[in-house]
């Protein structure tokens, strides 16, 4: 199903023709993101178009009281700050960096000019956006109708695809708002998976120890997410 990205670029860039993909770069800087920062908050101005290399950012649907949900991710295949794609300079979700690294920035006024100007960078940023708001939908759908099992399941491989290695460093309190369920329902799905010898948990960390069980473990969205991003740079290419 899933396989982990490569991670001396961004895969989402790599799709476009050298020519497009020169010239996007051009005006693109490298910048370090820090493990817990918030890009932005819902509402706030997007002033920049993020291209992860080897970072992890968590897209969030916030609510009254604190409540809050993960709906969405972005690493090395993808980008953030997809609202300028359609020519909104305003966030609706939360962008947490959930994994350290480093990405490709581009300004707001940059990345709208390459736009408009490149009808194949267009249509490959609009084909991705499809891909995140089929991701989004599916995530809704999946909290709401899949077990909490196969839900952590279904995230953790996300999250693998995503970052380097096996360990993961990630705390039940994290889970829990990733996945809007309470402290002990994470607890119980990770033992759960953990007795099963899919992972290893120990405080703040968790090994990957067998791939493709926890694919059988997890929901059917994780092979719907991963067929997705297939079927876009299949039509890319």
């Amino acid at each position: 199903m899933g396989t982990p990205y490569l991670f001396n670029s961004n895969q989402l860039l790599d799709s476009l023709p050298d020519k497009e993909k020169n010239a996007f770069l051009a005006d693109c800087e490298i910048v370090e993101m820090t493990f817990g920062d918030i890009l932005t908050e819902p509402g706030e101005k997007v002033s920049y178009a993020l291209f992860p290399i080897d970072c992890l950012i968590s897209l969030i649907a916030t609510l009254e009281g604190g409540n809050r949900l993960e709906v969405s991710m972005a690493g090395n295949e993808g980008m953030v700050g997809v609202s300028l794609i359609l020519g909104s300079h305003t966030s609706s979700l939360q962008m947490l960096v959930q994994g350290a690294g480093q990405a490709l920035c581009m300004s707001s006024a940059r990345f709208q000019a390459h736009l408009a100007k490149s009808p194949v960078i267009e249509q490959l940023m609009k084909r991705y956006l499809d891909v995140l708001m089929n991701q989004i939908a599916q995530s809704a759908a999946c909290a709401h109708f899949h077990e909490l099992q196969a839900r952590l399941a279904r995230w953790l491989l996300m999250t693998h695809d995503r970052t380097r290695g096996n360990q993961l460093h990630l705390t039940h309190e994290f889970l829990s708002g990733m996945l809007g369920v309470r402290r002990a329902g994470v607890t119980h799905a990770a033992k759960a998976l953990q007795n099963c010898g899919l992972i290893d948990y120990q405080r703040g960390r968790i090994t990957i120890q067998d791939r493709s069980g926890l694919e059988a473990a997890a929901c059917l969205c994780y092979a719907v997410d991963c067929h997705i991003y297939v079927h876009m740079l299949e039509q890319t290419a």
